[in-house]
């Protein structure tokens, strides 16, 4: 198995898209797919990586019609349960935080498995902002003169 082949980054989007709730579209919009998907392969192996992206495809292509089932096996497996969720928090604040020590000492500690800021770009594009509908404080003006008119979305008590 080659991680490297494309149909690979589109298992991983795939994925991606019922972890997160995002279409695939958004989520490439990003600009950070390949970013995501390299890092996380990096970190846990391609070995891995590719047999997380496979099973999932695989679970897809077998209950097409209720993708819940597939995404619910991958979250309760012990292997790939914490992966999954990291992979979510990568998307919404793109930080990948260390694997619990639980699934370190089962499936062994990764020298790149540490917690970090995927890449300062990541930030703003992350997908918490879009999710509660505000712009990333610091990174993402919202453009001249916007001060001047009420929120779309109050988030104050009236």
């Amino acid at each position: 198995m080659d991680i490297n082949a494309p149909e690979f980054l589109d298992y991983f989007l795939n994925l991606s898209v019922v972890l997160t709730g995002f279409s695939k579209f958004h989520l490439q919009g990003t600009g950070l797919a390949t970013l995501y998907f390299e890092t996380i392969r990096d970190i846990i192996g391609g070995e891995l990586f590719a047999e997380l992206l496979t099973s999932f495809h695989q679970l897809e292509l077998e209950k097409q019609e209720n993708n819940h089932e597939s995404i619910t096996q991958i979250l309760a497996s012990e292997k790939f349960g914490p992966i999954a969720r990291n992979i979510i928090k990568v998307w919404y604040i793109a930080t990948w935080y260390a694997l619990p020590q639980s699934w370190r000492d089962v499936y062994g500690t990764k020298e790149k498995d540490g917690t970090f800021i995927i890449s300062p770009q990541a930030y703003p594009e992350g997908l918490l902002w879009s999710a509660i509908g505000v712009n990333p404080p610091g990174a993402k003006g919202q453009g001249y003169g916007t001060w001047s008119e009420p929120p779309l979305v109050s988030l104050a008590k009236s």
